[in-house]
């Protein structure tokens, strides 16, 4: 007997429901908090993938402890973790090194107003790894990138500068914009409300790797302060465009604008220099956090003395008749260069250090190994997903036309990934990063969870 179109859908409804009862039976707690606490902690996380057909699943899984490669939510579940703090935790949640570290700065407490007495030697260490001429420190990954900006036009003396579509910059509100089509011509527009439209008047939004861009940039070279990158996009780690990128040092060293790298996600992952090293592109300035502070919040602006002279006025000495000479601009932060987060950062980089480049080569090449596993798997049996990853950082690209049906792999990613979690793999749609905390007992556990879920997924009528 074949089954109409009606049933069909119905036992898909059920099936859905009977998921969702099980889901919310692992994870009921998370649930609870999440609603009790709705009315006064606003947070994007409450509603992020909201879909009506699975409202009763939307909501995060809070976090209990963590160690290593796991995590432990509020109900007790335990996880192997793939977010790893988006991008924090390259040692894995919670690594000795940087405990002890926080602990002993702990015992003298947390002193703000005085200098810190560990600021210069984090900036010296930060300056023997990564080359740079000078740092400074800020509390987050967008304060970081907004200074970089700022430094860029106080120095050229310009006022526009070049972002790429598809990049993320933090949610300063001069990177929060977009391109949009009207009247045959693109404009950049804000691209979420509260975002004044005079804040697109000086940005210029390009198409990443795309050659036409530099003849745009070269078109507006005289006016240009800065042309910001985010030199392997998360979302599309498939994209390493060196040519592009070696092109593109050459204009605008010749203009004099500067090139900023956003590596908040690449510095110290991909390789110990950071995407420069990757590449083989020094840039003016680049901005950094997330692995640096070891789990705490930290922001590094880093580049050249003609740029970062511009926080304190360059190089003076004294017992003789220099003076700051050069004009700056306005940056400062009561939390910056927080005792703690400078110990965690000193343990870092110290760690990172002794390390040398054989940390992040071994990591990279489990995560290629592992990406090939998985795609492997999609090919032979004709899932219609593929993994990317540059590095250690991974995620699913498009497919073109191959995924573009109602009951598409596309449609139903975030369905996956509840069925991971539900399987004990913590992981979200933006993609994935793997430690050197996680084991090969790890990875295949992940792959079966994988496995395991695209069956059910396909039982239920909710992939091809």
């Amino acid at each position: 007997m074949q089954l109409t179109s009606a049933s069909t859908s119905n036992l898909k409804l059920q099936q859905l429901e009977n998921f969702i009862d099980r889901y919310i039976n692992k994870t009921q707690t998370s649930k609870q908090l999440t609603q009790a606490y709705r009315s006064v902690l606003a947070d994007r996380r409450n509603s992020m993938g909201f879909h009506k057909i699975f409202k009763e699943m939307v909501y995060p899984i809070i976090g209990k402890r963590a160690s290593g490669s796991k995590m432990w939510d509020v109900d007790g579940n335990e996880y192997l973790d793939l977010v790893m703090g988006f991008g924090v935790n390259l040692f894995g949640h919670n690594p000795s090194f940087i405990k002890e570290a926080i602990q002993e700065r702990l015992e003298q407490g947390i002193h703000i107003g005085p200098q810190s007495d560990l600021a210069g030697e984090v900036a010296q260490l930060f300056c023997e790894i990564t080359g740079m001429e000078r740092v400074t420190f800020s509390n987050t990954g967008t304060e970081a990138v907004m200074t970089a900006i700022r430094l860029a036009r106080a120095t050229t003396g310009r006022r526009k500068i070049v972002m790429f579509a598809g990049s993320y910059h933090g949610h300063f509100d001069g990177t929060l914009v977009k391109r949009q089509k009207i009247d045959d011509e693109f404009i950049v527009v804000p691209r979420f409300p509260g975002v004044l439209p005079t804040v697109a008047q000086d940005i210029l939004v390009l198409d990443y790797g795309d050659f036409k861009s530099l003849e745009i940039i070269k078109a507006y070279q005289h006016e240009l302060a800065a042309v910001l990158v985010e030199p392997v996009q998360d979302e599309r780690p498939d994209i390493q465009p060196q040519d592009f990128l070696i092109q593109l040092r050459e204009i605008t060293q010749k203009s004099g604008i500067a090139l900023i790298f956003d590596e908040m996600l690449t510095g110290f992952r991909i390789h110990l220099g950071g995407a420069q090293a990757w590449f083989g592109i020094e840039a003016d300035i680049a901005t950094y956090g997330k692995i640096v502070g070891g789990g705490l919040p930290i922001g590094i602006i880093a580049g050249k003395a003609t740029y970062m002279d511009r926080i304190d006025g360059g190089m003076w000495n004294y017992g003789d008749a220099s003076f700051p000479q050069v004009e700056t601009t306005f940056f400062a932060g009561t939390y910056c260069k927080h005792p703690l987060a400078m110990a965690a950062a000193r343990a870092v980089l110290k760690y990172l250090q002794s390390q040398g480049n054989a940390l992040q080569q071994q990591l990279n090449e489990r995560t290629s190994q592992f990406v090939a596993k998985l795609n492997t798997y999609f090919q032979e049996d004709e899932v219609p997903i593929r993994l990317a990853n540059c590095g250690s950082i991974f995620t699913s690209i498009p497919l073109g036309n191959a995924v573009d049906s109602e009951d598409s792999a596309s449609g139903n990613l975030d369905l996956i990934f509840y069925h991971l979690i539900c399987r004990g793999v913590f992981m979200i749609p933006n993609g994935g990063l793997l430690s050197t905390a996680h084991t090969d007992e790890d990875l295949a556990h992940i792959i079966q969870a994988v496995k395991d879920s695209i069956k059910e997924l396909r039982e239920s009528g909710f992939l091809p």
